[in-house]
């Protein structure tokens, strides 16, 4: 008697599985794809369609922080809801006009307004990256911060796109202003956070004078290496007194300098700087 078919065909790369969360080794039945697959895939574009949706609890955000010792403001794009975010990225840009008078009023009463560094922190396109990893991220930045930056409060900015830290930053005088943003989420990370750092901001910025640190979260770059890598670019941004294309992100390079100075021989001249 003839044993009955497997009921799907391994794929023989299975093994790779245990290194990535990538979407590979998948198998079939017989043309198709495994059951368990496809619940797989349908439980993670859920899972992505969430954090896309799910509004950001800014008050609970601030509130945490607070319990940092922080000062928070609070400020919205010019969207007014989630589905005009989506469909009009450009309003997501930019301040609507109670956040603008909120954000002169803040930078009016402080006598010594301005500051080197603003965070802003954004909900972008997940809100549940900047709820499971802003705090911790802020914190990194925080500890590691170099004697003589000061910073200004951090702004907590519903409905926003990466360019709406740029009015922040101009309005509260900022010469270097660090987006914390959700990033678009894949199938495998929802939650991912990602962090765009502008010099001397200004409304009409570039993206190509941004530089950006992405992935941050428990299962991608921790926090405490993002702000390491963050707080590298910042100095350099400040030195050159410019961001983007222009600043070379050599913080690993730095990195292996710094434990081991006799490996600066090794490294291609370019990166010994």
């Amino acid at each position: 008697m003839t044993a009955p078919a497997a009921p799907f065909t391994p794929d023989p790369w299975d093994d790779l599985r245990a290194y990535t969360a990538a979407r590979l080794a998948l198998g079939r039945a017989g043309a198709s794809m495994p059951t368990g697959e496809l619940l797989r895939f349908g439980f993670a574009h859920a899972q992505a369609r969430d954090a896309v949706h799910e509004a950001l609890d800014a008050d609970a955000l601030a509130r945490s922080l607070a319990d940092d010792g922080l000062a928070t403001l609070q400020v919205h794009s010019a969207a007014p809801d989630r589905a005009t975010y989506l469909l009009r990225p450009d309003l997501g840009r930019r301040l609507d006009d109670a956040s603008v008078a909120r954000l002169r009023e803040a930078a009016g009463a402080d006598p010594t307004a301005g500051c080197d560094l603003l965070l802003v922190v954004g909900d972008g396109l997940s809100s549940l990256a900047v709820a499971r990893n802003a705090r911790p991220l802020i914190a990194a930045v925080r500890a590691q911060a170099p004697s003589g930056w000061r910073l200004g409060p951090v702004v907590i900015a519903r409905q926003a796109r990466v360019a709406l830290a740029d009015e922040a930053g101009a309005l509260l005088g900022a010469r270097l202003v660090a987006m914390l943003i959700g990033e678009r989420p894949g199938l495998s990370s929802p939650d991912s956070l990602g962090l765009y750092l502008t010099w001397k901001p200004a409304v009409g910025r570039h993206d190509a004078e941004r530089n950006c640190i992405s992935n941050i979260r428990p299962e991608g770059l921790l926090p405490e290496a993002a702000a390491a890598r963050f707080w590298w670019l910042a100095q350099e941004a400040r030195r050159l007194q410019l961001t983007g294309v222009q600043l070379k992100d050599r913080s690993d390079a730095a990195a292996v300098i710094a434990a081991a100075p006799s490996a600066a021989s090794a490294l291609p001249p370019g990166a010994r700087s």
